[in-house]
């Protein structure tokens, strides 16, 4: 790939510094993905600047206008400190005709939505599990579709954020203390779904119009306790001594049958057009004893820190971190936004 004027966006609490040297495992693992994007690309060539964005765009717009990047590395997660106002900021980014890399606005705004996603979902025949919307404000009421055990999470929110074993829940009394905890903690309505025992798989996926689909990543939950629910809680995702005491991994899926390899390449494909995405997402499912499966929810722009699930089960298909890194900024360059089509 020739060499690009590269502008990476970030939050500005996480801009990162020149080198590791002198910081804690703590601290590093607070910018890791955003350290290991900007050092990769810089050693790839690339003429590289980094920005921290928190609640303006003003800055954005000065340095897009004065150094003319060839093209954005979006690392935003939100837009002062709302999830959601992700998809401004890159539609944002389309307003002034800026090639970035990651999903397009459209796709952010129905994938964040997970209850709007998983109407999509269904109106277009995907299995995912039954489930209810408690909104905040209103009154709380058991629906009668939904049977437990249920799962308790926030509409928005991301990185099992709200996420804990208190979120799998076995009764109404249980139920509604969950929900008035997303409430009134994540700040969120909340959506209560069907509690679906089995196998947790990821499925990246990359592309624009034509697609490639990495190899399947599963989360095994170790030697957890069985009386704990197996999924990917706060803890269990980021904390590493909780992951090291009860050998919490993640890898290549072995032994999937034919028919669920072939079921999950298919509906990962079949998701990503149907929320509109574009760049690279993942899409996480749980897969039943019986063979059944279930998409729990997409999410476009996962995590890309080089020892991440995604980076990962890109160099089993053969894509080491820097190639990956530059694969997304091609698709970035050559992704067909609105102002690409009315002005060529």
């Amino acid at each position: 790939m020739k060499r690009l004027r590269t502008l990476v966006v970030v939050h500005a609490s996480l801009v990162p510094p020149e080198s590791l040297e002198g910081h804690s495992d703590k601290e590093i693992e607070e910018w890791r993905t955003e350290y290991d994007v900007i050092t990769t690309l810089r050693q790839r060539g690339h003429e590289v600047r980094c920005l921290g964005v928190l609640d303006s765009l003003t800055e954005l717009r000065a340095t897009i206008a004065e150094w003319e990047p060839d093209i954005v590395f979006n690392l935003l997660e939100e837009f002062d400190g709302i999830v959601t106002y992700d998809q401004h900021v890159v539609a944002f980014l389309e307003l002034m005709r800026q090639p970035y890399t990651g999903c397009n606005p459209r796709g952010l705004l129905l994938s964040r939505d997970k209850s709007l996603s998983k109407q999509l979902l269904q109106f277009h025949r995907i299995a995912t599990p039954q489930f209810a919307v408690f909104r905040r404000g209103v009154r709380f009421k058991v629906p009668k579709k939904l049977r437990f055990p249920l799962f308790v999470k926030s509409t928005v929110e991301d990185a099992s954020l709200g996420i804990a074993q208190a979120s799998v829940v076995t009764d109404a009394a249980r139920l509604k203390e969950r929900i008035e905890f997303v409430h009134e903690q994540v700040k969120s309505d909340a959506l209560v779904e069907q509690y679906i025992e089995g196998r947790e798989l990821y499925v990246g996926v990359l592309g624009n119009e034509r697609l490639t689909r990495l190899p399947v990543w599963e989360m095994v939950f170790g030697s957890m306790p069985d009386s704990l629910a197996g999924i990917a809680t706060r803890k269990v995702k980021w904390d590493k001594r909780y992951q090291a005491k009860y050998g919490i991994t993640t890898h290549a899926a072995q032994e999937l049958p034919a028919p669920v390899l072939a079921t999950l390449d298919r509906l990962s494909r079949r998701i990503y057009r149907a929320l509109g995405m574009s760049g690279y997402a993942r899409m996480d499912f749980r897969v039943t004893a019986e063979g059944q499966v279930y998409v729990l929810e997409a999410n476009a722009n996962p995590n890309l820190e080089a020892a991440e699930d995604f980076a990962e089960s890109a160099r089993a298909n053969g894509v080491a971190y820097a190639p990956l890194l530059e694969r997304l900024m091609d698709l970035g360059l050559k992704y067909r936004a609105q102002w690409r089509a009315s002005y060529g």
